[in-house]
């Protein structure tokens, strides 16, 4: 059973989507429609960057929803590929409603944009920051962050992405972060084992409840956009869970900005469904990676990154 997976903030490069606009018309209309949308030319900012501007959040989730969404179109429409279930990493799940036809792209493309001025206006630049937590299972995690809460006085601090058994995202207060990084202690905090932290450069505490401002906004410009049926079910990010109720798809697409992101949990809902055949749709494998961490033997994943990448996968639907 084929599934569509879709990347998430983080898989943007400088180059990305080239191979499809230099090779396919449709992409390059895509291009077009994009930058005439948001009055922004993002064949310079996808080709050419400079990277500070491709990574400026309001730039990167527009960008990576054209690109994602530009290699889903291409293959659907040059081949017999149909997949049955879909999911996206956080800003992803935007390109899987495009693709699953809950959204429309420029519909989307506005969203996207507001989403991430939203998110990061919705923190002071410095005071929220995210941190990979490594070798911890998510019960420890949790009792992580409620120690750090409680002992430090700084808060909020939560799990924020569930990205893989042994890889969870924290985020919310710096100051919380930097009193961890200082301050753990195995046997006090009762998680018991050491602490592997690696702080992330990011420009704000996504996926925390520092991000709610964001969601009251996203619940304004979301409760104007039209949905409407999934060609295909999604899993959603805050759930784990497809729905084709278009009151749950539109409550929970807001609720993600502040909530964390069950992506092994959402893979593990693949898995359940039978989905055992991925398509990654972005720039770079970071999902590819996550799912082979969460389950290599019952997944098998595919990416698109070359031409000849594409040519082998669209192959398998002709």
């Amino acid at each position: 059973m084929w599934g569509a997976i879709f990347s998430g903030q983080g898989s943007q490069s400088v180059g990305m989507g080239k191979v499809f606009y230099d090779n396919f018309s449709s992409a390059k209309f895509r291009f077009e429609e994009a930058s005439d949308t948001l009055n922004l030319d993002f064949k310079k900012l996808c080709f050419e960057g400079p990277e500070s501007d491709l990574t400026l959040t309001e730039n990167t989730q527009p960008a990576l929803l054209l690109v994602s969404t530009i290699m889903f179109e291409t293959l659907r429409e040059n081949s017999r590929f149909k997949p049955q279930i879909g999911a996206g990493h956080s800003l992803g799940e935007y390109s899987a409603f495009v693709a699953s036809g809950i959204l429309k792209f420029t519909d989307a493309l506005k969203a996207v944009r507001l989403r991430g001025q939203a998110m990061q206006s919705a923190c002071p630049v410095g005071e929220g920051g995210m941190a990979a937590v490594l070798a911890m299972e998510e019960a420890e995690v949790e009792k992580l962050c409620t120690w750090t809460e409680k002992t430090s006085g700084f808060s909020p601090l939560r799990p924020a992405n569930f990205n893989a058994p042994g890889q969870i995202v924290i985020s919310g207060k710096m100051k919380a972060i930097e009193w961890l990084k200082n301050n753990y202690d195995a046997e006090k905090s009762g998680v018991g084992r050491k602490l592997k932290m690696i702080p992330l450069n990011v420009s704000a505490p996504f996926h925390s409840p520092l991000m709610k401002p964001a969601q009251e906004q996203m619940e304004k410009v979301l409760k104007e956009t039209r949905f409407g049926l999934p060609l295909f079910p999604i899993v959603q990010n805050t759930t784990a869970q497809e729905s084709a109720n278009i009151d749950v798809l539109r409550t929970q697409l807001c609720v993600q900005v502040s909530a964390p992101v069950k992506w092994s949990q959402s893979v593990q809902r693949l898995k359940e469904l039978g989905a055992n055949q991925l398509i990654e749709f972005g720039p770079g494998k970071v999902l590819a990676g996550l799912v082979k961490k969460i389950d290599s033997e019952f997944f098998e994943t595919f990416n698109m990154q070359s031409l000849e990448d594409y040519k082998s996968v669209e192959a398998k639907f002709t």
